[in-house]
């Protein structure tokens, strides 16, 4: 009996170290088939998808009157603000942390085909039932930060945003600076950002101006509001991007466009109201407001020749 409980023991035992054995080769098969850590996708990193475009008007397609906004604190706009300095300082992992203490998350879009890599700020109750509408901010990964183009009022001046995201797309160096609700969404005038310094969209323009980055800001305008332009270009209340818009106007004249320059005669739609560019002309900073009319807007093949017009200059300022 002793010697029968002894063969079963030391069967016991081969049968352990066998199912050990067995278990272990099954982990390495396991570990083999599977990513190697270095290819693990980033967790920041979006799948590669739809371009900037698409990514941007998808966002923007449930704008409308009556979609909401929720003004933001003094407290809210600075840690915005902080935020975004920290991406523009290369320090992500803080700049996240930051931004995560107003619940917006910093993400990597990439164009498709292996193109153009954009750092995305985004909301994270944008896809709730009471999104805040304190939009958004694209910043090109791959070339240093010279310039800036600013969407304040997406649907409600029709495919500005897109001309936006075309521009972007068209020129490195860039910070796109979108609105989060349509102007009306508010009550009275609070989400009419362009006129507001109380919201997130000031905050990070504002940042951006703090470090001398020039600025464009897209408007549509309506046939009626200036019949005889396709165009009205202005440099606000400053005089510091006449030079540039200049060469915008020449290059748009070029294409078959009238352009009403603001800074030689009265034009109608200047913005010397708007705060955005009071702000960059207090720090001396060139600034351009353009308003173009739904001939260019509504048309791809114009619009594509305003974002390369636009883009030249850009170009310009990327060599200040």
């Amino acid at each position: 009996m002793k010697n029968f409980r002894t063969r079963l023991m030391a069967i016991a035992k081969k049968l352990g170290v066998f199912a050990a054995a067995t278990a272990a080769a099954l982990s390495l098969v396991q570990c083999d088939s599977g990513p190697s850590g270095k290819n693990l996708p980033d967790k920041d990193r979006k799948p590669s998808g739809p371009g900037l475009e698409q990514l941007i008007t998808d966002y923007t397609s449930g704008f409308h009157e009556d979609s909401g906004y929720r003004r933001p604190t003094r407290e809210d706009r600075r840690t915005m603000a902080a935020g975004i300095a920290l991406l523009l300082d290369h320090r992500r992992t803080e700049a996240k942390h930051r931004l995560a203490d107003v619940d917006f998350t910093v993400s990597t879009v990439t164009e498709p085909g292996g193109g153009r890599r954009f750092a995305e700020v985004a909301d994270r109750s944008e896809g709730g039932a009471a999104p805040r509408g304190w939009g958004r901010v694209y910043i090109d990964l791959d070339s240093p930060v010279r310039w800036s183009v600013q969407v304040p009022h997406p649907v409600a001046d029709r495919y500005t945003e897109r001309l936006g995201a075309e521009l972007m797309s068209r020129a490195p160096g860039g910070v796109l600076i979108i609105a989060g609700a349509h102007r009306k969404a508010g009550r009275g005038d609070e989400a009419d950002v362009a006129h507001r310094r109380d919201s997130v969209f000031h905050a990070m323009c504002d940042e951006l101006v703090r470090r001398g980055v020039p600025g464009v800001q897209l408007h549509g305008m309506d046939d009626s509001s200036a019949p005889e332009h396709d165009v009205v270009a202005s440099t606000g209340r400053g005089r510091e991007a006449v030079a540039e818009g200049r060469g915008l106007a020449d290059a748009l004249r070029e294409r078959g466009y009238d352009v009403c320059r603001a800074w030689a005669r009265s034009c109608p739609l200047a913005g010397r109201s708007n705060v955005q560019g009071r702000a960059a002309a207090t720090r001396g900073v060139p600034f351009l407001h353009v308003e173009f009319g739904p001939r260019i807007r509504e048309d791809r093949a114009r619009s594509g020749e305003a974002a390369e017009a636009l883009a030249d200059v850009t170009r310009t300022w990327r060599r200040r």
